[in-house]
């Protein structure tokens, strides 16, 4: 935006006058006199979506009565909100609402700060014990040699032990696509070299060009039937 302010001359039939207009008074284009949204109008919109997804604790709780649990998990029927509040409060607890839908809303005599570290310890140990499975390609040509067959071979052993799957691929160019067999000799040679370390999971299947072959980890138990 220029600093200069914009200028306007009105004419009439009887004098003329020019008039000097700063660009700040302006509407921003296309937003109809609307001011764009600010940063800060962005975190009280995040802010409102968190506390939308937060379960109505203590005084937000503006039902006349409600269905309460107490911390112990006893269930001490329907009472009045404001009897409920007193006495999570007589225990310096919260009182929070587990079940909104219900009529009576159900509501929870607990520490709800204990209660949110404890989810959030939770929510922590399960990604933790999440285990993501990649899948690695791994390229071969009809005529790979000893070495390189030896290394690639050797590369998914790797990715297997580590909980991985392999994609082997057989890649074929010009004339070599007639010869088929020889890329489905390479992938069974493949498969027995790794029959102790890996499941195949798909079988080798032509896409196009290429064969394609898909392993998976062998299960620690069959391998140490096999051994």
């Amino acid at each position: 935006m220029h600093d200069f302010p914009v200028i306007i001359e009105i004419s009439t039939s009887k004098e003329s006058a020019i008039v000097y207009v700063q660009p700040s008074r302006f509407p921003p284009s296309g937003g109809q006199g609307e001011a764009p949204a600010q940063s800060g109008d962005r975190f009280d919109d995040r802010a409102a979506r968190q506390r939308v997804q937060e379960p109505r604790i203590n005084r937000r709780i503006r039902v006349p009565e409600v269905r309460v649990i107490a911390d112990d998990g006893e269930q001490l029927g329907i009472m009045n909100t404001h009897d409920a509040l007193r006495q999570a409060e007589s225990l310096g607890l919260d009182l929070v609402e587990v079940s909104p839908m219900a009529k009576p809303p159900v509501c929870k005599i607990m520490d709800y700060g204990k209660f949110k570290y404890q989810q959030k310890r939770k929510t922590a140990e399960a990604k933790k014990k999440q285990q993501v499975i990649e899948l690695k390609e791994v390229k071969f040509r009809p005529k790979t040699d000893v070495h390189d067959f030896d290394v690639k071979v050797n590369r998914l052993k790797r990715f297997l032990a580590e909980g991985n799957k392999g994609k082997v691929t057989v890649m074929f160019r010009g004339r070599e696509i007639v010869h088929q067999e020889i890329g489905f000799d390479v992938l069974k040679r493949v498969s027995d070299v790794l029959k102790e370390d890996a499941l195949v999971e798909s079988p080798p299947r032509m896409e196009g060009r290429q064969l394609v072959m898909i392993l998976g980890p062998q299960k620690a138990g069959v391998k140490k039937k096999a051994d």
